[in-house]
């Protein structure tokens, strides 16, 4: 039965350039002399380090631990000694470090003791923690947690399951590979995250250039389950994006502020079931990716390359020609220039393009925008990227957000139909970290003032209390005083006849609870004249060597204020004398006196 298929506005339809690399089955890289794992590999918290130079690990044991529910955990993919844990350059943008654990492999590749369990017979909820645990994650390239993707929406059915075979991005082939070579352990992993979806109907989307794949695929679903559906999507750039295929599927248009899981549906790479399926049934944590070799290389190929190999030794397979200027991780639309080949591969690491000038020539200079509205007819999501790229240039940051900029996929539609060869994917991934920025820096300030607040809020509370605490002793003091004196101070026979004592006098009371503030103010009065009577009795220390003539000069000094001041003593008690009956001050001799 032919599927009705749906179509999503906008994209592309770039060179595929995938046949280079899919002539050869997947290779197995061999392991490198060092391994750096990088302990932060997915989307969420980075895992805590589990172990220290000096440790010897296993292959598959536990090295890196999650932290948090969006989190995976990471593992040692060969057995040996650990090195180090510490910053390594990593596979980003930025070239900036990350901290990375340093295998020395022995040689041995001796695995930990693997426990294969049946899904069947726990629950759910231990399902996704065995998950977690095994590090497994979205291989298609947003490496976002699987585990907390598969808990599904409490008022809404699960309808359709999604798995996400298009590979719509250029040059790469991994999934590709994977699907011919590998079908049956895929449809045994789908098997697992229907079952804990609960998901009515099976939807496998894979488009349409890949014959041999869909075959395989459907053999494979034809033995081990005959209720799913392999789909062949037209192919067109981003097809493989999760909301154009769910689109494409099934025709329910996720919106930017929901969770397809809100809609019923959900959506998972080929990969990534695969990976969940060896990490249940084989007890393999995710340790190695297929990768994509191609370009401008002498031998494209797919490899299965272990987790934290340097990306210099993985190039040094496909042996890239001499022209070779850079080298790319991920396809030529989403992907990135690798700044340095020391960086290791990581589970976000589907493909490596080796680029030359002829394979990719310079991009022509940029000119202004005409506002031919190109990029909005492209956007798969509907969006204005022309506006976007004025606000994002004007660092208008809050029109940007206004116009929805995080919904932007940063697949580079608009910039591959741009006539004025704008690079606005740059643009808009520079107006996104300058408003991550700034909100960390807003939560920081925040912090910083609410830690003042109740800083001033504390001290203020201990100086009421400490003043409560002096006019409390300061009153019970005044009390003493006031009580009459017991001569003799003789005890009352016992044979004596109570006597009740008349109560206090009503002015006794009033002046009791009056003072009570008084005393309170006077305590506070007397510990600030302490302290400015200390500051003034201390004297400078710097007078304690002094010469001879230092000291005359001081005692001359000395001689000369005392001498102004008694005679300004004398001046003040002579103008008193001399004060009229009226009250009035004679003027001396000589002064004049305007009446």
């Amino acid at each position: 039965m032919l599927a009705k298929l749906f179509r999503f506005k906008g994209g592309v339809k770039p060179q595929t350039n995938k046949a280079i690399s899919v002539h050869e089955p997947i290779g197995r890289a061999p392991l490198p002399a060092r391994l750096f794992v990088p302990l932060h590999q997915s989307i969420g918290g980075a895992p805590n380090p589990l172990v220290q130079a000096g440790d010897s690990v296993l292959k598959g044991q536990l090295i890196g631990a999650a932290d948090a529910w969006v989190s995976a955990a990471v593992h040692a993919p060969t057995s040996g000694r650990v090195l180090a844990v510490e910053e390594h350059v990593a596979a980003h943008p930025s070239g900036l470090p990350t901290l990375c654990v340093v295998i020395e492999p022995d040689g041995r590749d001796e695995w930990i003791e693997r426990r294969p369990v049946d899904h069947h017979s726990l629950p759910p909820e231990r399902v996704r923690e065995l998950l977690r645990d095994a590090g497994v994650v979205g291989l298609g390239g947003a490496a976002f947690p699987s585990h907390a993707k598969l808990t599904p929406a409490r008022a809404v059915a699960m309808e359709h399951l999604v798995i996400n075979g298009a590979e719509c991005e250029p040059f790469m082939t991994c999934d590709d590979m994977l699907m011919r070579e590998r079908a049956d352990e895929i449809v045994r992993g789908i098997a697992i995250f229907r079952e804990l979806l609960s998901a009515r109907e099976v939807l496998i989307g894979i488009e349409d250039n890949k014959q041999e794949a869909i075959a395989a695929m459907q053999e494979a679903v034809l033995r081990l389950a005959p209720d799913y559906r392999v789909v062949a999507v037209p192919t067109r750039y981003p097809a493989g994006g999760a909301k154009q295929l769910i689109r494409v599927l099934t025709g329910k248009e996720v919106p930017a502020s929901r969770r397809s899981t809100e809609l019923g549906v959900q959506c998972f790479n080929v990969a990534t079931v695969y990976t969940a399926y060896r990490a249940l049934a084989c007890g393999e944590p995710v340790l190695s990716r297929i990768v994509t070799l191609t370009g401008n290389v002498e031998r494209p190929r797919n490899w299965e390359v272990w987790l934290g190999t340097p990306m210099r030794e993985v190039v040094a397979l496909a042996r890239p020609r001499a022209d070779s200027s850079s080298f790319l991780m991920g396809g030529p639309m989403m992907g990135f220039e690798i700044p340095d080949l020391d960086a290791p591969v990581v589970k976000a690491t589907n493909c490596i393009i080796a680029a030359s000038p002829a394979l990719f020539p310079p991009p022509p200079p940029e000119m202004p925008c005409i506002r031919c509205g190109a990029c909005a007819e492209a956007c798969p999501h509907e969006l204005q990227p022309f506006e976007l790229y004025w606000f994002a240039r004007a660092r208008n940051f809050g029109k940007t957000q206004e116009y929805y900029i995080f919904d932007c996929i940063e697949c580079g539609c608009c910039s591959y139909v741009c006539p004025s060869h704008i690079p606005l994917v740059q643009y808009f991934r520079f107006a996104k970290s300058e408003i991550w920025a700034r909100e960390r820096e807003k939560q920081a300030a925040d912090a910083a003032k609410e830690r003042f607040e109740l800083r001033n809020a504390r001290a203020e509370r201990e100086q009421a209390e400490k003043a409560e605490r002096l006019a409390r002793a300061a009153s019970a003091k005044a009390s003493e005083k006031r009580a009459p004196p017991d001569p003799g101070n003789k005890p009352a026979p016992e044979s004596a006849p109570a006597v009740d004592q008349p109560p206090a006098a009503a002015g006794e009371v009033a002046m009791t609870a009056g003072d009570a503030e008084a005393i309170r103010k006077a305590a506070i009065a007397a510990a600030i004249e302490r302290a400015r009577s200390q500051r003034e009795s201390a004297q400078p220390r710097n007078t304690d060597r002094l010469s001879a003539g230092q000291q005359r000069e001081i005692a001359a000094v000395e001689a000369r204020r005392a001498a102004r001041s008694t005679a300004a003593t004398a001046a003040a008690s002579g103008t008193a004398a001399a004060t009229d009956s009226g009250g009035a001050a004679v003027p001396p001799a000589g002064s004049r006196r305007d009446d």
